[in-house]
């Protein structure tokens, strides 16, 4: 069976424990041949993160705070003496307080921490690695229905999930003359750590398979499959997308 990544390096950002999406796309990647380059933020994570990159096989763990434009610049040099094939965003961020409560009551610094960290890195990631990403380079950033649709509880990351996805088609727009791609992909609901932020999380989950065309949630190891075809020379021509991978959810009215 061939390796749709054999031979490609691939930079994954927000692999944050073995439940996260960002771990089951390594998987993947892996898997089809890519060698790995892994982030950490912070130092409470970095042994998580090594820990997880020595079962995986990745060939280096790099420090990379997307809030620190100091250690956005650490990445762009680490990665300067090779070659980037593919990278995957998988970060997003909202304080707790501002998912609780009602949208109209998310604060300023709130807000601007959502977008900062869950739509913003992707443009400051995009600029630190476009220079050594190869001719037919691919990132690919992670997205919700919440970007397009009001999910209940889902609030100011709903909103900073809208402005990744506008993000990712300038970004698409600016970088296809390199030949760099640049999609999302819309996961359906999943059980994540980070999940488990959004208020009555397993209600949604349950309306999911109760409604979606496939009658069953989303798995971590669908969404995977749906990296690495954006990543590989599978998906060439696909740039400035949305991939739903949700169980046809987002086709339903209601």
């Amino acid at each position: 069976m061939s390796r749709l990544l054999e031979g490609k390096t691939a930079l994954i950002l927000g692999v944050a424990n073995q439940w996260s999406l960002a771990y089951a796309i390594a998987q993947a990647f892996a898997r089809e041949g890519a060698g790995l380059l892994l982030t950490y933020q912070g130092e409470r994570q970095r042994q998580t993160v090594e820990g997880l990159a020595a079962e995986l096989g990745a060939r280096q763990v790099l420090p990379c705070d997307v809030t620190e434009d100091e250690e956005l610049a650490q990445l762009a040099e680490s990665l300067r003496a090779g070659r980037v094939d593919a990278v995957v965003h998988s970060i997003a961020f909202a304080n707790r307080e501002d998912l609780y409560k009602p949208f109209v009551e998310t604060s300023r610094a709130g807000y601007a921490l959502a977008q900062e960290v869950s739509a913003y890195s992707l443009v400051a990631v995009a600029r630190a690695v476009a220079p050594v990403m190869t001719e037919a380079g691919s990132i690919t950033a992670l997205s919700y229905l919440g970007a397009t649709r009001v999910v209940p509880n889902y609030n100011v990351m709903g909103v900073a999930k809208a402005a990744l996805e506008s993000a990712m088609r300038y970004l698409a727009s600016e970088l296809g003359p390199r030949g760099i791609r640049v999609n999302c992909i819309s996961a359906g609901p999943v059980k994540t750590a980070s999940a488990r932020a959004i208020r009555d999380f397993s209600s949604i989950l349950d309306h999911v398979a109760e409604r979606a065309p496939l009658r069953r949630n989303t798995e971590p190891a669908e969404v995977a499959d749906a990296a690495v075809f954006l990543a590989s020379d599978l998906g060439r021509g696909v740039t400035g997308n949305v991939l739903f991978v949700d169980s046809g959810f987002q086709v339903m009215g209601f």
